[in-house]
């Protein structure tokens, strides 16, 4: 599916990291054809599980080594607004709820996107990527006139509940600014890297798959989650 021209795009995820394995193809589609590009990325990842490999980050330095790592990613894929928005990674899940919709929607109302890319309420596994699409979308439910709201969902119950992805987008012409933007998060994607090189080398149709397509679904407003969050 071609990638639509928008008139500035949004990404709103928690962790340094979320957007390389996603999204970092079609943020470099847009960025190549001149859209505006913002992504806002809520933590810096500093409780982040792994520390190198072989290890080279300590906790105590961790943070500011995710925060290098979030900038490299960034430079990969060509973005120049990004944005740490300085909360305390694997507790977002606990700050208040409309504390979190008021600081989503104050972004939204301050870039003006036509495309919001987050998670997908109940479908994205981990607390952080959960409260943060539970702000996103409520944000967004509250606006008169309302953007393009593309989710990434990836929980085991995707495929039963919310069918097959809406929309595929062929991000082949990126796949080397993708494979730049998850190598840049290295403290945490070597061990993932290398398995994934390997099976490259061994014709892995699979990987490869993944590597050049990203998949999104529509938000389904007709769907009311509001009820399970």
């Amino acid at each position: 599916m071609a990638i639509e021209k928008e008139q500035h795009v949004l990404v709103v995820f928690p962790h340094p990291d979320d957007e390389a394995f996603g999204v970092s193809g079609t943020m470099s589609t847009h960025v190549d054809r001149g859209t505006p590009v913002t992504y806002a990325c809520l933590t810096l990842g500093e409780m982040g599980r792994n520390l190198g490999n072989p290890p080279f980050a300590t906790r105590e330095s961790l943070p500011e080594i995710r925060k290098k790592e979030l900038q490299a990613s960034a430079d990969a894929i060509g973005l120049t607004d990004l944005r740490m928005l300085g909360l305390r990674d694997k507790t977002v899940e606990f700050e208040d709820d409309e504390k979190m919709v008021r600081l989503m929607s104050a972004l939204i109302d301050e870039v003006k996107p036509s495309l919001i890319i987050t998670f997908y309420p109940n479908y994205a596994v981990h607390p952080d990527h959960e409260a943060t699409a539970r702000a996103v979308v409520r944000a967004v439910r509250r606006m008169k006139d309302r953007p393009k709201l593309h989710c990434v969902a990836f929980a085991n119950n995707t495929l039963d509940e919310l069918g097959k992805p809406d929309i595929i987008h062929d991000i082949s012409e990126m796949r080397d600014r993708k494979m730049a933007s998850m190598k840049a998060h290295i403290s945490q994607t070597a061990w993932m890297l290398e398995e994934m090189e390997k099976r490259l080398a061994e014709g892995d149709t699979e990987t490869e798959n993944w590597l050049t397509r990203e998949r999104f679904y529509n938000y389904r407003w007709d769907e009311d989650f509001e009820d399970s969050f």
